[in-house]
């Protein structure tokens, strides 16, 4: 009787069952794909084979408090600069408190009073409050940006729009360029330029145009306008088409 060897019981064993004697991985084979891998972690996630994340609504600035954010469903927390914003997210400020959000699309806006206004697609809801929004000079293509308010909306499209809603009034102010408002009860307006249009007494009042004095007198008061340290792309074609010079710059602290 003849005894097998122990290496031909291990061959005949890996015959078998191939997986119980793997074959050694050349130590080459291993440090390029280490590398391999070094170099998509370095590249990020779309170099590793996975999507980017789409851009998201976000929270720029809060120069002045109370200002909240509530998600859909969530509690409502104190807004804070870099947080993003959902569908249906929930803005609120009480006065001093104000707030800058950029959109997934760029465009930006401002709110502050006592506001309150939801994110939607495609819109903005404003309950109450202000809000001053607008679209990036040079900014092409896409749908207008909406502001629906309780009694019409407003749609502008590579402008500045100033609105304030109250519990019984309204103020819709273009402050550069063309802004269509179409009322609840199917009336349509467009302003131009510097041009107001206001529902007071539960009516609306002819579009007007504000005087220079006048539109100066808001420049250098709003707290919209002025008191945040981002910029807002369309002040200068603000102050250019109206005619308009900036409020004088604060003068530094005094050193101690």
């Amino acid at each position: 009787m003849v005894t097998p060897r122990p290496s031909m019981l291990r061959s005949e064993r890996c015959a078998v069952v191939s997986a119980a004697c793997p074959r050694p991985w050349p130590l080459a084979r291993a440090t390029r794909a280490l590398a391999a891998l070094a170099v998509a972690a370095a590249l990020g996630p779309t170099a590793a084979g996975v999507s980017a994340a789409p851009p998201a609504p976000r929270v720029v600035e809060v120069p002045s408090r109370p200002a909240f954010v509530r998600p859909a469903g969530g509690q409502e927390t104190p807004a804070r600069p870099g947080q993003l914003l959902g569908r249906n997210a929930l803005l609120r400020t009480a006065k001093p408190g104000r707030l800058q959000v950029q959109l997934a699309d760029g465009r930006q806006f401002r709110l502050g009073g006592d506001a309150v206004l939801r994110l939607g697609a495609g819109a903005l809801t404003l309950e109450k409050g202000q809000i001053i929004a607008w679209v990036n000079p040079g900014q092409k293509g896409g749908s207008p940006l909406k502001i629906r308010t309780r009694v019409a909306t407003a749609s502008i499209l590579g402008t500045t729009v100033f609105i304030e809603a109250g519990d019984d009034s309204l103020r819709i102010f273009s402050w550069e360029g063309h802004v269509r408002v179409e009322t609840d009860t199917g009336r349509r307006y467009d302003l131009s330029s510097g041009q107001q249009l206001s529902f007071e007494a539960q009516a609306w009042l002819p579009p007007r145009r504000l005087s220079q004095a006048e539109a100066a007198a808001r420049r250098q008061k709003s707290t919209l306008l002025n008191g945040f340290t981002t910029p807002m792309e369309t002040l200068p074609v603000i102050e250019r088409e109206l005619g308009l010079t900036p409020p004088p710059a604060s003068p530094a602290p005094a050193p101690r």
